[in-house]
């Protein structure tokens, strides 16, 4: 019995995941996308070769292709009803895709903006937690992380987190913030040492560390406002 040609069985420069995880997707034509969701073709014909024949059919245009029925797609050898859903799942995600606004990411550029942003967060906790605001050039939030939680009046931050998901996220502005449950805004030593470690591991990655604020229910305390950062 003829083995079915999956996606495994390929060579390393022929598998699209691999394609994909290494150069991004818009290194991949559209039968390389969808020989992805479908897995297999047939003995003989790759799933990219299986996808590549569809497409042609439909003058290689997705619109079309999203407009086939699912009995339409089964008449081609190798597509069952799984992967005839499956096809047409994408194709419908892709134009509700087209119909969203892209997501407003808010600008983060003051420690005001940073503590209207965080205080419905943090306004009710009851014990400290340290987040971290990754920025892009224009100041607009990329990725808000909770890195530590923990203690009444103090918790443990790994700067090392801090960076890591720094550069994970291509960023190059940081910010962060924590909360004193006592309603002090005054900072600690502990929060001074905190302050100068994340400074200076950004310095060493050439990364823009804004800001360090501490919020309370109503108010904040900021390092750069205050000359201390």
């Amino acid at each position: 019995m003829s083995e079915r040609l999956t996606i495994a069985n390929w060579s390393p420069d022929d598998q699209p995941r691999e394609k994909l995880r290494d150069r991004g997707p818009q290194a991949l034509n559209n039968a390389e996308l969808l020989a992805i969701l479908v897995g297999s073709g047939y003995p003989g014909v790759s799933a990219v070769e299986l996808m590549q024949k569809i497409l042609t059919d439909c003058g290689n245009n997705l619109n079309t292709l999203g407009k086939m029925a699912i009995h339409d797609l089964m008449k081609y050898k190798g597509v069952g009803e799984a992967k005839a859903i499956t096809i047409l799942a994408a194709c419908e995600l892709g134009k509700r895709r087209q119909m969203e606004k892209p997501e407003e990411r808010p600008e983060l550029g003051t420690a005001t903006r940073i503590y209207n942003n965080m205080h419905p967060l943090m306004q009710d906790l009851d014990t400290e937690e340290f987040w971290v605001l990754l920025l892009n050039q224009g100041h607009r939030l990329i990725k808000r992380l909770r890195i530590a939680h923990g203690g009444i009046s103090e918790v443990t931050v790994d700067v090392r987190i801090i960076i890591r998901e720094a550069v994970l996220s291509n960023a190059t502005i940081i910010a962060v913030c924590h909360n004193h449950p006592s309603g002090n805004i005054a900072p600690s030593k502990a929060d001074d040492n905190i302050t100068q470690q994340i400074k200076k591991a950004c310095e060493l990655m050439r990364l823009h560390f804004m800001d360090h604020v501490i919020i309370t229910d109503g108010q904040y305390f900021s390092y750069h406002e205050s000359g201390k950062l």
